[in-house]
């Protein structure tokens, strides 16, 4: 009996076994960004190899290395930075003029049933007329030089922002603006540390639709009536029938969009750390 139990007793002298960890770990951030940029990487190699292979028509859907060289040549005539720049200002004054009232009325009319029930059903009538249906209205109103551009972007910015704003305060718990009542809280003082705070993960997926959307109609807008921007350097290269330019603008459009998503997605890494913690 004494032998069993000496054996059956653990040995107290025997060294704990320590598990080796690697020395260099990827973090799951960075594999997410790796991710984000690698799905474009494949498909413009999948798409460069159907060209050189004969898979695909080359005079309409051209190998992105013939794509990048022709936006190599108008880079460096300068010809592609006066647009580029051109299509930027009339983006930002109109995510300006759009964005920051959509964003205003969107967390106030969160806030305020009576409000909600007032301008709600204006938003539900006119959002979803098509934006390219406006266009000659705004034309027509506007004119054909900077204003109409930068209505065009705004009013496509403005929807996404507002609708997202008043949903992302909707979603708030109810008990986070009771406690702030207790306390005596203003008006102002909730809508800066209650409703905003609160909202901002819907608030910047708003932003990050509108942006999207902007982009869409301000090449639709620079096509129509202007001399410089994105637009109109693809709406002139098909005038011309070059394909490669046609192409040039449409890889920068895509190159922004992915810019500002990345851009957006690693604001929210700060703003709202809880969201991507899930």
């Amino acid at each position: 009996m004494t032998n069993v139990a000496e054996k059956a007793k653990p040995d107290v002298h025997k060294p704990d076994v320590k598990v080796k960890t690697p020395a260099f770990r990827i973090s799951t951030e960075s594999i997410e960004r790796l991710l984000n940029f690698a799905s474009p990487l494949i498909l413009l190699l999948i798409w460069e190899l159907a060209a050189r292979l004969g898979f695909i028509d080359v005079r309409f859907f051209p190998a992105p290395s013939k794509i990048f060289s022709q936006l190599l040549i108008l880079a460096e005539n300068g010809s592609l930075w006066v647009n580029f720049w051109a299509s930027m200002q009339r983006l930002f004054w109109g995510f300006l003029f759009g964005g920051i009232p959509a964003l205003v009325l969107g967390v106030t009319m969160g806030l305020s049933r009576p409000l909600r029930m007032l301008v709600e059903p204006l938003i539900s009538a006119t959002y979803p007329v098509p934006k390219s249906a406006i266009l000659p209205l705004v034309l027509l109103i506007c004119g054909l030089g900077e204003a109409s551009k930068i209505v065009m972007v705004a009013i496509g910015i403005f929807y996404p922002i507002v609708i997202n704003s008043m949903a992302g305060v909707l979603e708030i718990n109810k008990i986070h603006f009771d406690v702030s009542r207790n306390f005596g809280a203003s008006r102002w003082q909730v809508f800066r540390t209650v409703a905003l705070p609160g909202a901002m993960p819907l608030i910047l997926t708003g932003v990050r639709l509108g942006i999207g959307l902007g982009l869409v109609l301000i090449s639709l807008a620079e096509i129509v009536g202007a001399k410089s921007g994105l637009g109109y350097m693809m709406w002139n290269a098909w005038e011309i029938l070059s394909v490669e330019t046609m192409y040039v603008g449409l890889l920068v459009i895509a190159i922004l969009g992915i810019a500002f998503s990345q851009s957006i997605t690693e604001l929210e890494r700060f703003i709202v750390p809880w969201k991507h913690g899930r």
